[in-house]
């Protein structure tokens, strides 16, 4: 993944500096660096996947000027050539040595080029300012804050800053930060205009986008494995892959040992793709046991969020233990463009895109950190398909009215997009898919449940969550995970925009358990 950290003035400490940069050196264990630009510190964990050798180590340097990136840059050899046609020099095969020249030559309108996932930190040495930017979805972590001078300091992630700073805010997607202001390059969950193709071509594109979006991130100089769930959306992956591989891919699963929903469904892809697949079995006491770690390095107390990251921290701690893989493809996304169980429920066409829009706005603080920090804290870099930008920007566009379940069936615009490939069998592709955080194990939320049951009595955890005035807790399970949270992030609720919830407005959505299987629609889902 990379970890990156700037502070960006001339009074930074360094000894602050570098403890607080410490807390995210899993993200980067190859190699790390700090370098003194003249007007602030700019630090740089290392974790090898493109150009793997010492002259990709950053911070990169141009005549004075400085870059960290985290980030994979997409056909960024066509770039690189039209700069070195223009005397650019290059030292390395990494992708970010190119974002000096970039930015030499285009300035920020460099950032709307970028077909990237990236946070990064610049320190331009002719005006002697700093820039930084991020992604249009966020997929790559990116906070900042203001110390007690006021100066600004970016980082990777919130633990990074909580020493440093006094309020901690995400980075906004989309973004970048140049003279004390944020200013909006790319709002992709915005469709500025309704595509109005039939049915067929829109599945036709959908097919053909995602495809490509998979196949650009099988690229890396390190190995590549895949997380495979045996749901559509990380199937599809997986499947797509492997189609485009010329040997077995190695896809991973992990459920409960007792109720695993998933497995099965997972090893009947696996068999039928022909991966090297391994199943990992978590129990109650390593989820109960892991909790606590699992909080802080989420960086958040949202329910639905600490659910979905017990499995897949633990699957990626044995991918990280007992394998060389280091990139990890997921199935992330695909819920908050096609629709999920809750969405079913959504009045009309405008709604769903309304909703749509919200929940890929706010991703980068639900699903998307989820996946970067459960993969990253053990030392691997997460990819994301499904958060390809033209496929994104394709499927926002698509009719609203074509995305409404009026087939029943949930996502069947991207069912019927890969209906006639083969590469899945059809009952995975046409098969509704439970939550993650149930399919892993319907015991594993229980479990959570009853213990956070036994922490508080009834009268303690309404005295205790009504002295939380921001994103108040509503359940023992929530007060457990916000308690756990302000443990590390103290005073930092406000990193989060709210609880990840079906939309309560809507008929049938006035539900206090995040779980789909709450909701009156969920019917064969996770059978």
């Amino acid at each position: 993944m990379c970890s990156i950290m700037g502070y960006c003035g001339s009074e930074a400490a360094y000894e602050s500096f570098a403890e607080g940069f410490q807390e995210t050196v899993s993200r980067g264990p190859d190699d790390s660096r700090i370098v003194d630009t003249g007007d602030g510190l700019l630090g740089f964990h290392r974790l090898s996947i493109m150009g793997l050798h010492p002259e990709g180590m950053q911070p990169f340097e141009l005549n004075g000027s400085y870059v960290v990136c985290n980030g994979e840059i997409y056909g960024f050899e066509k770039m690189k050539a039209e700069l070195q046609a223009k005397g650019y020099p290059f030292r390395s095969g990494s992708d970010c040595e190119i974002l000096l020249p970039l930015y030499r030559e285009y300035g920020t309108e460099m950032f709307g080029m970028l077909d990237a996932e990236y946070a990064m930190i610049l320190f331009d040495g002719e005006t002697k300012e700093y820039v930084a930017a991020r992604d249009p979805i966020g997929i790559r972590p990116l906070y900042y804050g203001y110390d007690k001078s006021g100066t600004i300091v970016f980082a990777s992630e919130a633990k990074n800053l909580v020493k440093l700073v006094k309020q901690v805010m995400p980075f906004p997607p989309g973004h970048y930060y140049k003279n004390g202001k944020f200013v909006c390059y790319r709002d992709i969950a915005k469709a500025e205009k309704i595509c109005d193709n039939d049915l067929e071509t829109v599945c036709k594109n959908i097919h053909d986008k995602l495809v490509a979006g998979v196949e650009k991130r099988l690229v890396a100089d390190a190995k590549v494995g895949f997380l495979l769930s045996g749901g559509l959306d990380s199937s599809l992956v997986c499947a797509i892959a492997a189609s485009k591989s010329d040997k077995p891919i190695r896809t991973f699963a992990i459920g409960m040992d007792i109720d695993a929903i998933d497995l099965k469904y997972a090893k009947q892809v696996a068999d039928y793709i022909g991966s090297d697949h391994t199943e990992v079995i978590m129990t109650k006491e390593e989820v109960l046991d892991s909790l606590e770690h699992v909080i802080h390095l989420l960086g958040t107390y949202d329910i639905t969020t600490i659910r979905a990251s017990m499995g897949m921290y633990l699957c990626c701690k044995y991918i990280h233990e007992h394998t060389d893989i280091r990139v990890l493809l997921t199935g992330e996304i695909s819920d908050e463009l096609f629709g999920y169980k809750y969405t079913d429920f959504a009045p009309s066409a405008a709604e769903f895109q309304a909703e749509a829009e919200k929940r890929i706005r706010e991703l980068h603080m639900y699903d998307v950190l989820r996946a970067d920090r459960c993969i990253s804290v053990n030392s691997l870099e997460a990819r994301v398909p499904f958060g390809d930008l033209d496929f994104v920007q394709y499927v926002m566009e698509i009719d609203p009215e074509k995305k409404l379940n009026k087939y029943g069936k949930g996502k069947y615009l991207l069912r019927h997009a890969f209906e006639g490939d083969n590469i899945l069998p059809e009952e995975i592709l046409w098969r509704e898919k439970a939550a993650f955080s149930d399919a892993v194990g319907h015991s594993m939320v229980d479990d959570l449940k009853a213990y956070a049951e036994c922490c508080y009595s009834d009268a303690e955890w309404q005295e205790k969550a009504a002295k939380y005035t921001y994103a108040t807790p509503f359940t023992k399970e929530s007060l457990l995970y916000r308690e756990i949270f302000e443990k590390y992030y103290p005073g930092q609720a406000e990193m989060v925009v709210d609880f990840w919830m079906p939309n309560k407005n809507w008929e049938g959505c006035n539900v206090n358990d995040p779980s789909a299987r709450v909701l009156t629609n969920y019917g064969d889902s996770g059978k």
